[in-house]
């Protein structure tokens, strides 16, 4: 598995977000670079962000879920037309971070 995982729930419908685009940035001397991109399956999920062997560096990172083409898709309309969510890595643990997405809110934490 991915040392990084996530997931996006659609909480206004109690469903996943399925094929929702989601990049991956590594803070690097004050510029965020493109390391890893997916699509969440049909279960909201991306487990494959980063191959099996492949550990991030301690640092700064963010993922961008583009959020609106999925509303688009469902012909609702959104005050976001994306989510960026910056967390630390600091181990070499595995991070999961979700997404729970509404068209008018969104919140995250840290899950396992």
């Amino acid at each position: 598995m991915s040392q990084l995982t996530t997931h996006i729930l659609d909480t206004s419908l109690g469903t996943p977000a399925s094929d929702v685009p989601v990049t991956l940035f590594a803070l690097d001397n004050k510029e965020w670079i493109e390391i890893a991109n997916g699509i969440t399956n049909t279960d909201g999920r991306v487990t494959d962000l980063l191959h099996a062997d492949t550990l991030l560096h301690h640092g700064l990172y963010k993922l961008h879920f583009n959020t609106k083409e999925y509303f688009e898709r469902n012909f609702t309309t959104t005050f976001f037309p994306f989510v960026e969510i910056a967390f630390y890595v600091n181990s070499h643990e595995h991070y999961h971070v979700p997404l729970l997405l509404s068209p008018f809110g969104y919140s995250t934490y840290r899950g396992s």
